[in-house]
């Protein structure tokens, strides 16, 4: 190991880990730095259960399809693949599930942390689609759907950052995003939190952000719209006001090394404005970061 990846070690180990971040984070700081030679991947042994339980539900169903396909602007060292799909065409139900699965990770226990998570979530929302439907059977019927899936927002030789969505029809539709951004280098999981040297950028981010809301609104004549004080909007059109970001507000690091923080559709915005993000300047974030590794 040399003296920058020894430096580098060193940094992320002196980081400050919020108590409030989950098991996975924690895990996967943890087990970052220790490189595992064995590249087999583990996790279609260790997600035996979990297969037995997912292959039970396709013979059950003939609507739900396994699928093990290739995404192919992945880079060829480290793969995301499409483990499982669930489907569903029945009159007025359609559901299109698709489940991500990380391959080619070092740290198995990371990689398996992350596609026991997505498939835990796959298979909740499939469940809840089917239950959802009988309940409408059952009251006479009506429109559901729900589609989900996932797409590579970078990836490079750093950064691997995946999203995630599902968008759900019923009268109007709804869409949530998440993200996870992964050290390739290092092959750990990173979190908001860690990229700053306190919290002080819950603050700076919020800030930025409600300037940037205003100045699209006026720029656009009040075409985009955004629920936030002092662009000229009546009370009555705020909704709920945007005053600050979540401490695990949803982000990812574009490939030009920015971080671009995600809002939901309806979150900060009417519903005709769907998915809205903002690109965070670095020289605004500059004080705040604990290094520019990631962030430049």
């Amino acid at each position: 190991m040399d003296k920058k990846l020894r430096d580098l070690e060193k940094q992320y180990i002196e980081v400050p880990i919020p108590k409030e971040l989950d098991f996975v984070v924690e895990k996967a700081l943890k087990q970052g730095r220790k490189k595992k030679k064995n590249r087999t991947p583990q996790w279609l042994l260790g997600s035996a259960a979990a297969a037995m339980l997912f292959t039970a539900s396709l013979n059950v169903s003939p609507a739900m399809a396994k699928t093990l396909s290739e995404i192919p602007v992945v880079g060829s060292v480290v793969k995301v693949l499409t483990w499982t799909e669930y489907e569903v065409t029945e009159d007025n139900y359609d559901a299109n599930i698709k489940v991500p699965s990380i391959e080619n990770l070092d740290n198995q226990d990371l990689a398996n942390t992350l596609n026991e998570k997505y498939r835990a979530e796959g298979k909740a929302l499939y469940d809840q689609f089917i239950a959802e439907v009988g309940d409408l059977k059952a009251n006479g019927g009506g429109h559901l759907g729900v589609d989900s899936g996932f797409e590579i927002k970078t990836d490079n030789e750093q950064i691997l950052s995946i999203g995630r969505y599902v968008v759900n029809t019923v009268a109007s539709s709804s869409t949530v995003m998440e993200y996870d951004t992964i050290d390739k280098e290092n092959e750990i999981l990173i979190t908001l939190p860690m990229l700053f040297k306190d919290q002080q950028y819950i603050k700076t981010i919020s800030e930025n952000i409600k300037e940037q809301m205003r100045a699209q609104i006026a720029e656009s004549n009040q075409e985009k719209v955004y629920w936030v004080k002092g662009a000229g909007l009546a009370d009555e059109d705020l909704m709920e006001e945007f005053t600050t970001i979540k401490p695990d507000q949803s982000f990812y690091i574009s490939d030009q090394g920015k971080l671009v923080i995600s809002f939901d559709k309806y979150e900060v915005a009417p519903g005709y404005m769907g998915v809205v993000e903002f690109e965070i300047p670095t020289d605004v974030l500059q004080e705040d970061l604990v290094s520019m590794k990631y962030i430049h």
